[in-house]
């Protein structure tokens, strides 16, 4: 790689950091993704490229057994790279403006019953201030459908509590206000009443104002998406359920039982900040499996195959 190659895997990481706002796995991925294809090119600039070594490039890495879905994600790095090139005038012509990535698999989303979930929280330690932290963050994290990112993102301007609201910036900076349950609130105010402000023993915690961080680590900054990963391991070790659980599991467990319990589609869509109804229309298909399960248990000839 030379240095002028350098200098633009150096913008397009500011490009997808500042106006993509593409989280740090995210950003790691495609960068990673773009790095393995100017090595693949060789001696070959990546602003001398047209739409046949694009294509070449895709046949060579399908060669390994890579899943549906990490290929499509090498395309989409290099789709973004090159419409990144474009825009700020590196290269005349967009050849991967055409790369078409294979289809992603469709699978259903993993999610738990309200009795696992329950289980997973009254087994959290609370003993500690920290802990109480952690069990505040899972009740946020199964009362509201936030993502981990926008969860830990929080600032104290962002809560009206009054209302029973939080203001939540998603993906994109997309601003939207999701809801949340009185038991998720009282434990929200006993965590700023109390347990926040000794979190951080021996460090100087301000009062905090509007700017700043809802939850905070041992040493008074904000909470890493790492910690709360570590608390749901644990945990779910720890009882020994069944199951891979990830703060993700708890958005679409959420997400799941507003379904199952009717409520409208878009509402859904839109507590979860989805872009597009597509991406809420998922949890139709495992609302379809639950009424299919209910009626196969319930009805005495309820085979329904």
């Amino acid at each position: 790689m030379n240095e002028r190659e350098k200098e633009y895997l150096n913008e397009f990481k500011t490009y997808l950091s500042v106006e993509k706002n593409f989280s740090a796995n995210t950003l790691t991925a495609y960068c990673s993704d773009v790095v393995s294809f100017i090595l693949w090119l060789d001696n070959k600039s990546c602003t001398e490229v047209d739409f046949e070594i694009l294509r070449e490039y895709i046949r060579f890495i399908q060669r390994f057994e890579y899943k549906k879905t990490t290929i499509a994600r090498k395309i989409a790095s290099i789709r973004t790279f090159y419409k990144f090139l474009f825009r700020e005038r590196y290269v005349e012509t967009n050849p991967a403006a055409f790369l078409s990535a294979p289809k992603r698999p469709k699978s259903l989303p993993k999610f738990l019953t309200p009795e696992e979930v329950e289980q997973i929280l009254n087994n959290v330690k609370i003993d500690t201030p920290a802990g109480f932290r952690n069990r505040v963050i899972l009740e946020l994290l199964w009362a509201t459908g936030m993502r981990i990112s926008e969860l830990g993102n929080l600032n104290f301007g962002d809560l009206n509590l009054e209302e029973n609201e939080i203001r939540v910036f998603g993906k994109g900076s997309k601003e939207r206000i999701v809801l949340i349950s009185d038991r998720a609130k009282e434990y929200l105010i006993r965590y700023i009443n109390s347990a926040r402000k000794l979190i951080a023993p021996g460090y100087d915690v301000k009062e905090p104002d509007d700017e700043s961080p809802l939850f905070i680590n041992s040493t008074g900054f904000r909470l890493q998406n790492k910690t709360i990963r570590n608390v749901i391991n644990e945990t779910v070790a720890r009882i020994e359920l069944p199951k891979k659980v990830t703060p993700h599991v708890f958005r679409h467990s959420f997400a799941t039982k507003l379904i199952e319990n009717g409520a409208d589609l878009r509402v859904v869509q839109e507590l979860l900040g989805h872009a597009g109804i597509s991406n809420t229309q998922i949890y139709t298909h495992i609302s379809m499996k639950h009424l299919r399960d209910v009626y196969e248990s319930a009805h005495p000839h309820g085979s329904t195959t």
